[in-house]
């Protein structure tokens, strides 16, 4: 997300430079030309590194993703773990009580 930011601010201070910079007095057709054509290929460079953080920074999200479920994957197996640690103490306990009350009668 930071590359695809700092890429859109560049372009902003490049077509601000742009906007500046003073007109010809007289343009020909072939400068115009030439001009355009730079233009062209400056617009298309960025959006080629526009794509290419976008590609990053969707990569970046899914990797995120994968370490956050593995981690949840984890959390979940040993609180499952725990609950039947949990339930088999709980149900010897109950045996223990139930065995000493039988020998109480």
């Amino acid at each position: 997300m930071k590359k695809t930011i700092a890429t859109l601010i560049a372009g902003l201070f490049a077509s601000a430079a742009f906007a500046q910079t003073p007109a010809p007095a007289a343009t020909t057709p072939a400068a115009a030309k030439a001009e355009a054509k730079q233009e062209k290929q400056a617009a298309k460079a960025e959006v080629k590194d526009t794509k290419a953080a976008a590609k990053a920074d969707v990569k970046e999200a899914k990797q995120t993703a994968k370490t956050e479920v593995k981690e949840a994957k984890a959390d979940a197996k040993a609180t499952k773990a725990e609950a039947k640690a949990e339930v088999k103490e709980a149900k010897a306990e109950h045996k223990a009580a139930k065995a000493e009350h039988k020998a109480a009668h």
